[in-house]
């Protein structure tokens, strides 16, 4: 009896609950996929169809075939992976100097990187237009990634430093000792040690710059157009195009699900590691 209760009071207070969750946070999702193989005819039928009559891949022929689009996740996936090299390319020296040296103004740069994300990012965006404009980075893949970059870099420094010390200083010495210099150190010792928090500071960044909308709108124009940015074409004044405004958002979700996906297990662990060592 008292097994049969704890189940059943398991089942109401924390599987159902969570199960509800679940199915609140996978609705829209699954709904933008279904309207995506809907005929035309279902999406604008009423009364309301949940489920397509026939199921069709016209919207995504249409959208691959006869737009931009397909330009435009290319546009994304350079910008994505720009941000990465760069966001990492910074973050890794400058969380190892964190780490490791004590100077001047260490404790205020470090609250300066996380009060700068609480922040919204539109703040940001005048002063960037006007600095690529003067630079001439307008609608191109340099200026789209230094835009995406400055917000993203903060975060990596603060994320990766936490990583940086929970590891011994000892076997910075103990390198150096053995005729290693400060960058071999780095790269032979300290990279492959903070590998899991690298994953998923770059996951975070190539996440976050594949999503962003704001930046990509006022930094990008007809040349570097993200696919972000490409969707709001397909919202008119008078009309919306459901069909392919759906398939493009599925496009869209399919890179990120399936990179989640392959790294899950290394981004669940390189994150509660974080906290842990932080």
């Amino acid at each position: 009896m008292i097994d049969r209760r704890s189940r059943t009071r398991r089942l109401l207070e924390v599987e159902l609950p969570i199960l509800l969750i679940v199915v609140f946070a996978l609705a829209p999702y699954v709904w933008m996929v279904l309207t995506s193989i809907k005929p035309a005819a279902d999406i604008t039928a009423r009364p309301l169809q949940y489920l397509p009559s026939t199921v069709t891949f016209e919207h995504y022929e249409t959208l691959l075939a006869r737009t931009s689009f397909a330009g435009n996740l290319l546009n994304s996936l350079i910008v994505a992976l720009g941000a990465v090299a760069v966001g990492l390319a910074v973050s890794v020296p400058a969380a190892y100097a964190f780490s490791r040296f004590r100077f001047r103004g260490r404790r205020v740069l470090m609250t300066s990187f996380l009060v700068i994300n609480m922040f919204p990012i539109v703040l940001l965006i005048i002063p960037l237009f006007v600095l690529m404009r003067m630079l001439g980075l307008l609608d191109t893949f340099i200026g789209v990634i230094a835009g995406h970059s400055t917000f993203a870099i903060p975060f990596a420094i603060w994320m990766l430093t936490s990583y940086m010390n929970a590891i011994p200083r000892e076997l910075d010495e103990a390198a150096m000792i053995d005729g290693a210099t400060r960058l071999q150190t780095i790269g032979i010792v300290i990279m492959p040690l903070v590998m899991p928090g690298i994953v998923t500071t770059g996951i975070y960044i190539f996440v976050t710059s594949w999503n962003e909308y704001l930046f990509a709108m006022m930094l990008s124009g007809q040349t570097v157009r993200t696919v972000t940015v490409a969707l709001q074409l397909f919202i008119g004044e008078f009309s919306i195009q459901w069909g392919l405004l759906t398939a493009g958002g599925t496009l869209i979700a399919i890179p990120v699900t399936i990179l989640f996906l392959i790294v899950q297990r290394r981004l669940v662990g390189g994150l509660t590691a974080g906290a842990v060592k932080a």
